[in-house]
């Protein structure tokens, strides 16, 4: 069931949403050689607990951390832990706050001081095909609508997209309905109406599209041990615009504008 949220529904979202987006500046500005990701995941939990909120992620199904940090090849759900960030790595961090009982999600693939240019290419497109998304998700177009927009962009690139793991309604919970693939498929499409918040997250590889799950049965890795990208951003959609609640200070003015229907 899809939830169309209140005016006073998704200004709670927002807030959380905003809280969000000053909890992954600071971990991107703390993202160094010789960092390890459980020092990411202490400094999420100290920062979203003195901002009053609530790490979402932390015991959700059972995952064990307040951050999903996927290094390199890992694509998603990768478990904070004693790894060390290298030079040249890159690590995707992916958050999730509850704030007075409103969720919100977002993430930022952020390069390890200085990455190849392969990689640099690929985290560029990745972040184009969310925006191209976000440009798509208007009030009267439909997922696939979305789906079609990231695709296109990744597509021309001939970078590997991910399948079995999508954008996704949040909100009231954490996911919700609809799903949100980044490709089309042949699954439901529905319309995108005024009051819908919705997470758009490309996951794009390096290499090939297949992925396989480790043993600790949360890190999602490339089937082909390749590099994969993620970045991840909250939309509300209103009858005449589209806001990107997680907007993070740090993103270009460019970035920062709003989606309006024409």
């Amino acid at each position: 069931m899809i939830r169309i949220k209140t005016a006073k529904q998704i200004a709670g979202i927002r807030e959380s949403c905003h809280l969000l987006a000053d909890v992954l500046d600071t971990l991107e500005q703390q993202i160094q050689p010789g960092i390890t990701t459980a020092d990411l995941d202490r400094t999420a939990r100290a920062e979203i607990a003195a901002l009053g909120g609530r790490p979402a992620f932390l015991g959700y199904q059972g995952f064990p951390g307040a951050l999903c940090t996927s290094v390199n090849e890992e694509v998603i759900h990768g478990i904070p832990g004693e790894r060390v960030l290298h030079e040249g790595d890159v690590v995707s961090i992916d958050c999730g706050i509850e704030y007075n009982g409103y969720f919100s999600d977002s993430a930022i693939t952020v390069p390890v001081g200085t990455v190849s240019d392969e990689v640099r290419a690929l985290l560029d497109v990745t972040r184009r095909s969310l925006e191209e998304g976000i440009g798509a998700a208007v009030a009267g177009n439909r997922v696939n609508d979305v789906s079609r927009a990231v695709y296109r962009v990744v597509s021309e690139h001939n970078y590997g997209v991910v399948r079995p793991y999508c954008g996704h309604g949040v909100g009231l919970e954490l996911h919700e309905d609809p799903q949100i693939p980044n490709y089309v498929g042949r699954g439901p499409n529905p319309r995108l109406k005024p009051g819908m918040v919705v997470a758009i997250e490309p996951m794009v590889n390096l290499g090939g599209d297949g992925v396989d799950v480790l043993d600790d049965e949360w890190t999602v890795v490339t089937e082909d041990r390749r590099v994969s990208a993620h970045f991840e951003h909250t939309v509300a959609i209103f009858r005449d615009h589209t806001e990107v609640l997680t907007r993070r200070r740090s993103e270009t003015p460019h970035a920062a504008a709003e989606v309006s229907v024409s």
